[in-house]
């Protein structure tokens, strides 16, 4: 007898399998959403960078080692203790409130890790103090850590204003016209100028804000901007900043002003080329062989040998005139001829001395009889 196999004797070999299946799976899934929410918090939480400080104290003219894990591999990194600051809200002021003249600069490795050592400087403005590292160039990332400068005056910071949101209310636009200097390479200046709105509940004091220029293809270079003011909640305020380019900018540039994380505006400026450089190198290939000539035929002219004039005249026959028409000089050549006839009586006279005029052969020779006198 032969055991015919059908879908009712499939669905009672796999009954089984699948009740286990069923028993197993409520006990699974709440290892499973756990793993999903705590694996991507971890990988953030290892990635996020991070600034250890061998100590977290020391005074003016002391060294400090500052190390860090986390950070984009081979980023060129920033080193400064900045006052007005802490871990929690960041630096208030900016880089104006860091000691700029002592930070170091330091390039992560290949893993993102890095260690640098640090002089001990104290920041223009009073603690808590910080030490801050940020990148330079790339995407923007930065982190502090607290650090205490022995002996440098203690303040409390500067009340909240997170409660500010400013808002462009009109288009930016640059202000300024270029100079002669500008013409000759001098580096291009304008204003910024633009209006702003709080939209927040909150004043805000003393913003900084930052400005890019970008040229071509390359990511824009961002310097802060600190405008001195307070723009109260639903206030606006029209705010110039200034804007210089590098010597003897040209071309086509974007400037782009940012506030915290965010672009606020974008204007493109159009930078001429500097043509009176392109002038002075142009006279300069002129002028300079020109004057080379001329000195060089001026030393030629001098060292060449030159024969003697008066030899040359003096031997020499007065020769014809060249041209018909013209006159001839006869008073400078009576005058040599008769220099000529003084100098031909002296040389007589000096060869023959013995002759005088009265006893001249001449004059006492008897003269000749006739043919016929006795």
């Amino acid at each position: 007898m032969t055991r015919r196999t059908g879908p009712e004797t499939l669905r009672r070999a796999a009954s089984p399998a699948r009740l286990l299946t069923l028993a197993v799976l409520p006990a699974l899934l709440p290892a499973l959403f756990l793993s999903v929410l705590t694996v991507p918090g971890a990988r953030a939480a290892e990635s996020a960078p991070t600034v250890i400080l061998s100590k977290k104290e020391a005074g003016k003219g002391g060294e400090i080692t500052v190390s860090g894990k986390g950070w984009r591999g081979e980023a060129l990194l920033m080193l400064l203790i900045c006052g007005q600051a802490t871990p929690e809200r960041g630096v208030i002021g900016g880089t104006n409130s860091c000691a700029n003249g002592t930070g170091r600069a330091v390039t992560t490795d290949e893993k993102g890790a890095f260690s640098k050592k640090l002089p001990v400087a104290e920041p223009p403005e009073p603690c808590p103090c910080v030490v801050h590292v940020a990148t330079v160039t790339g995407e923007q990332a930065s982190a502090d850590a607290a650090f205490t400068v022995a002996g440098h005056p203690t303040a409390e910071l500067p009340r909240r204003t997170g409660g500010g949101k400013l808002a462009v209310l009109a288009a930016t636009r640059l202000e300024g016209d270029s100079s002669l200097l500008t013409w000759f390479g001098a580096p291009p200046a304008r204003r910024l100028v633009f209006t702003v709105g709080n939209l927040g509940p909150a004043p805000v004091e003393d913003p900084v804000f930052e400005i890019g220029t970008a040229h071509g293809v390359y990511a824009p270079q961002w310097e802060e901007r600190q405008w001195r003011g307070t723009v109260a909640p639903g206030a606006r305020a029209r705010i110039a900043l200034p804007v210089e380019l590098s010597a003897g900018a040209h071309g086509d540039y974007q400037i782009s002003l940012r506030y915290g994380k965010k672009v606020l505006a974008e204007q493109p400026w159009g930078v001429g080329r500097p043509w009176g450089v392109t002038l002075f190198w142009v006279l300069l290939c002129l002028v300079v062989p020109a004057a080379v000539f001329r000195i060089g035929m001026a030393v030629v002219d001098r060292i060449r040998p030159r024969t003697g004039g008066a030899h040359r005249t003096a031997g020499a026959r007065p020769g014809p005139a060249v041209s018909k028409g013209l006159p001839r000089r006869t008073t400078p050549v009576a005058r040599t001829a008769r220099s000529a006839a003084a100098a031909d009586a002296d040389a007589t006279t000096a060869v023959l001395p013995w002759f005088t005029p009265d006893s001249a052969p001449s004059e006492n020779r008897p003269r000749p009889t006739t043919k016929g006198q006795a």
